[in-house]
């Protein structure tokens, strides 16, 4: 399994259009072939900055979202209203559920 996680910071006057835009491409993603979860998240107590919670089954699966059509509108139309975005991708090993 993969984790992602992206934090991101938008314009404060961007709020609007940047949900709006999301919607459409969080609503695609949820539908692809791997993606276990792919949540976005705003920050109670300082709302420009984001978080995308991401889980897939596996690398390829990642890969393959970042080439579909509904992420390229998405880099295009959330580019002008980012500000900051840093990205991890952590490598799930063994994992003890209690």
């Amino acid at each position: 399994m993969i984790c992602v996680i992206a934090d991101i910071r938008i314009r404060p006057e961007s709020h609007e259009v940047f949900f709006a835009a999301a919607r459409d491409m969080l609503a695609a993603t949820r539908s692809e072939d791997g993606c276990i979860r792919y949540n976005l998240v705003q920050n109670i107590e300082d709302p420009e900055h984001l978080t995308f919670v991401e889980e897939w089954e596996s690398r390829e699966h990642l890969s393959a979202h970042f080439e579909t059509a509904h992420m390229a509108v998405w880099r295009a139309a959330s580019a002008p209203h980012l500000v900051d975005r840093k990205v991890k991708i952590l490598h799930v090993g063994d994992v003890e559920i209690l």
